[in-house]
């Protein structure tokens, strides 16, 4: 089989498709281009998603959405690989442009501790362990690297680049339950290099950035996002009361996640009344009308704004040393 199948323009969305061969039973679809990262794209991928699992085709099994792919799995002995692609090229042709897409997504609320204790603790162990002269590891914590990264004057300005905006679930993957977010607001993006090598052990909970995406780890494992705090545990495992109600996932694609900030110690708290049973999360049914990303991108001190701090950003990245 051929590494490429097939290229396309979109007519709709513009955007440019390449079909890849994904082993034996998949089709992987790319979209666009791989840098800068563009929520446009993220949008059509959801919007091709689900579109294809409201208009079932005999034979394909599973849809399974990227930042910016798309992998389908289909049984061969139902349907061959040039049918999987003509079925994919009509659903493109079902699908408005971006800007008129409108998406289930869910509202979050969750509380999150900055440099607490236990984010602490993943990085000493990691400068004990593994690096001691890891440049990301500054006074026992990354989130003065993340600042230096950023361009940014102090914690307190990267802070409110965490609380000012939604974060939108890109996609959920790496392992299950994962979230990586983006920005809403193109003036809340922040990047980060990613630890050289990975770290050993991140606290389930843990809010962290690597490149520019932002994710929530939903169990203790390894990891290699730069750590700057704390939130509430978003799977469940074992069954509980109220937890998350049925889906043992907390974070669904799609769904918009805003911070409020809150101490370590009434984080805690929360974090018990979680495993007693006790805590309902702020979970706020609905849907996303991509044009209200796009009009505030588009809105002229919002681009002004974001370019500057995109040169800012820039900037820094070239002075500081990456891990």
């Amino acid at each position: 089989m051929a590494a490429i199948i097939a290229t396309a323009e979109l007519r709709t969305s513009g955007l440019r498709a390449t079909y890849r061969t994904a082993g034996d039973r998949g089709v992987l679809i790319e979209y666009g281009q791989q840098f800068p990262v563009d929520l446009g794209v993220n949008f059509f991928v959801h919007a091709a998603a689900r579109h294809l699992n409201t208009h079932p085709v005999r034979g394909i099994l599973e849809v399974v959405p990227g930042l910016r792919s798309l992998l389908v799995y289909y049984d061969p002995s139902v349907i061959e690989q040039a049918g999987v692609v003509a079925e994919l090229e009509a659903c493109h042709q079902d699908i408005p442009a971006p800007a008129s897409l409108v998406l289930p997504s869910r509202r979050l609320r969750l509380p999150i501790a900055f440099d607490d204790s236990t984010s602490r603790e993943a990085v000493n162990r990691y400068r004990i362990s593994t690096r001691p002269e890891a440049p990301n590891v500054v006074d026992g914590n990354n989130i003065d690297y993340i600042v230096a990264c950023n361009g940014l004057p102090d914690r307190e300005s990267f802070y409110a680049r965490i609380l000012e905006t939604e974060w939108w679930n890109a996609f959920t993957g790496f392992y299950p339950g994962l979230p990586s977010l983006l920005p809403l607001d193109p003036r809340s993006e922040v990047s980060a290099p990613k630890y050289n090598p990975a770290r050993g052990w991140t606290p389930e909970g843990a809010v962290a950035l690597g490149g520019p995406c932002l994710v929530i780890h939903p169990i203790e494992s390894s990891g290699s996002y730069q750590i700057f705090g704390r939130t509430l545990p978003i799977s469940a495992l074992t069954r509980r009361p109220r937890a998350h109600r049925i889906d043992p996932i907390l974070i669904y694609p799609c769904d918009r996640i805003s911070f409020f900030r809150t101490s370590e110690a009434e984080l805690i708290e929360l974090r018990r009344q979680v495993f007693e049973g006790r805590y309902d999360y702020d979970i706020e049914p609905g849907e996303y009308a991509v044009a209200e990303h796009f009009t505030t991108a588009k809105d002229e001190r919002v681009a002004a704004e974001t370019e500057r701090r995109r040169a800012a950003r820039q900037a820094a990245h070239e002075l500081v040393k990456i891990p």
